[in-house]
């Protein structure tokens, strides 16, 4: 039995989530999950289709980036996972997908904007849209800049990855994170379902405001306050 088994069951249950909710055709998109004591992660390999995955070809790969344990190549976008682990010391899992709805707002290179109740139940701010990578840093070590990008776009805009774990990497598709690689993905299917009410919302009605303060205030702390009450 590997001694990686526990992050390659949790990054492989992760992975087979994408497809069931619809985030992920073919072989798009990759979940990780963190192992910290470690300094590892697991994350899927590059090109396999989901039907043909299981737990033990999940690869394990360090925070920069190496190959520590498997016999197939990491995802193509590792090196993106890698610096996001090294740097955001308290994420457990990264889900890259190309869903539909919020690569469309990628492409757009648009920040979603807050107009409603369901993006304050995760949100108190706008979904942010990093800027296009210029031409040195793709022409560089693309996926690694990667990281970079997306950390640099919640620092330009002073946002926390702690509270914000979600972001569109600009004419390309999204990243999430959570407290692990579970979490991840349902920040993903979130950001999914957010991004498609967004377009819907400017399509019946191109001025629609933005939600106002007290309303974004009450849905995110009933959730997420000191006082929350949401749930069990």
């Amino acid at each position: 039995m590997s001694k990686y088994q526990h992050i390659q069951e949790e990054a492989y249950l992760a992975n087979m989530e994408l497809p069931k909710l619809n985030l992920v055709i073919f072989t798009f998109g990759n979940v990780s999950a963190v192992d910290r004591e470690a300094g590892v992660f697991a994350i899927k390999p590059s090109g396999v289709p989901y039907e043909d995955l299981s737990p033990e070809k999940m690869v394990i790969v360090d925070f920069d980036g190496n190959t520590v344990d498997g016999a197939l190549r990491p995802s193509s976008d590792t090196k993106t996972h890698a610096v996001l682990y090294k740097h955001w010391d308290s994420i457990g899992g990264i889900v890259h997908t190309h869903s539909t709805y919020a690569t469309a707002w990628a492409q757009s290179q648009r920040d979603i904007p807050i107009f409603g109740t369901t993006h304050a139940d995760y949100n108190t701010v706008d979904i942010p849209c990093a800027p296009p990578m210029d031409d040195l840093m793709i022409k560089g070590d693309y996926e690694y800049q990667t990281g970079f990008q997306i950390m640099e776009c919640l620092q330009a805009k002073g946002m926390s990855y702690k509270e914000v774990e979600m972001v569109l990497v600009g004419n390309h598709a999204p990243f999430t994170w959570g407290k692990n690689a579970h979490k991840a993905v349902h920040n993903s299917a979130v950001l999914e379902a957010i991004a498609q009410m967004a377009i819907l919302t400017e399509q019946i009605n191109p001025n629609a405001p933005r939600l106002k303060n007290a309303l974004i205030n009450k849905h995110y702390e009933r959730k997420h306050g000191a006082g929350s009450y949401y749930g069990q």
